[in-house]
């Protein structure tokens, strides 16, 4: 999920882990561990020099189970080194620090694993992207309460009991709020299914996620032989079923997926992806397990870039696109209220 919710399950963790013996430092020592997996967007950068490459390397190795463990390992013993001193001098253990990190590193990965972005938690043994796409990468509703629990938290000693009632508020909140999401996955898949075999779409696999910033307006993408069709359904429609589909042309043949950088646009989109081409040896991609908030044009992903051929390789252009204009979050809006 973003930065900002990261930070907050990373404090969540440090007081879990040594709030009772270091009180709120051990929220600041939690939320750097939060902060560390996403520092893959940089250190990706260090490593590789195409632009695709660089993106599929967010949320890889940095975000597995054995990176967890083995950063784990290394900072809890480096900050404990560092923290053993002076008037702090046996105040905690290396088993403390190792937990705290472990704890803020580990939640990490699984809290991203809930959106549509995808995950390589079994990195480097696997490249599989888990994801259950049922929240969004942004959704104040878990974020807001989680902090302001944390906030509110922060105003008692650290062996108070009030303390570890905000704390289990936080915690809690956020947690009921995650499940109410899978619970509306689960019911929204019925409804694209349900929808899809109405319109006599014969389709190969689907997929549903929530827009962004809320949980009520979903969109969904269905895969047939030749095309793909996409729908917004909010849970405020007055009928249980997506009325208006989109179809939207693959392209796939315009560029051929033997390429090796092509082959890794089709692997992070999950194979949900066209082009559409621009001039020679340009082209947009679109990866459109994300939708497009323009009601005249759905191949206007919101995540989508501009790709161009340099000799054997395709690298990405930087992004120039431009923020919705306020007819698009009209529409956004009006339709989240449902019809």
């Amino acid at each position: 999920m973003d930065s900002l919710t990261q930070i907050v399950l990373g404090a969540a963790c440090g007081e879990v882990a040594l709030g009772k013996k270091i009180g709120n430092k051990a929220l600041l020592f939690g939320a750097i561990g939060g902060t560390i997996p996403d520092l893959d967007v940089f250190v990706g950068r260090w490593i590789y020099s195409n632009e695709i490459d660089i993106m599929s390397f967010h949320r890889g190795f940095m975000h597995s189970i054995l990176f967890s463990f083995l950063a784990a390992f290394l900072l809890g013993w480096i900050v404990f080194k560092l923290y053993d001193s002076g008037k702090r001098k046996h105040t905690t253990n290396i088993k403390d620090w190792i937990w705290l990190f472990f704890l803020s590193l580990f939640t990490h990965p699984i809290l991203d694993c809930f959106t549509p972005y995808g995950t390589q938690l079994f990195a480097p043994f696997s490249n599989y992207r888990v994801a259950f796409n049922n929240i969004s990468v942004v959704d104040p509703l878990y974020t807001v309460p989680f902090i302001m629990c944390l906030i509110g938290m922060m105003f008692y000693m650290r062996n108070t009991k009030n303390r570890q009632f905000w704390l289990k508020m936080g915690i809690g909140i956020s947690s009921a709020y995650m499940l109410l999401t899978l619970i509306n996955k689960f019911y929204i898949d019925s409804v694209y299914k349900k929808s899809l075999e109405s319109e006599g779409i014969v389709f190969k696999r689907f997929q549903t996620q929530p827009s962004i910033f809320n949980n009520v307006l979903w969109y969904g993408i269905a895969e047939t032989e030749d095309s793909y069709y996409v729908g917004f359904y909010s849970l405020f429609d007055s009928v249980s079923k997506v009325e208006d589909w989109k179809r939207l042309p693959k392209n796939h043949d315009l560029i051929p997926n033997s390429n090796g950088n092509i082959k890794t646009l089709a692997w992070f989109s999950n194979g949900y992806y066209n082009f559409i081409p621009i001039e020679k040896n340009i082209y947009r991609y679109n990866d459109l397990r994300y939708p497009s908030f323009d009601k005249d044009d759905a191949n206007k992903s919101v995540f989508s870039f501009t790709i161009k051929k340099e000799g054997e390789l395709w690298n990405a252009l930087p992004f120039d696109g431009k923020p919705p204009s306020s007819e698009d979050l009209n529409y956004f809006w009006n339709r989240m209220k449902g019809h």
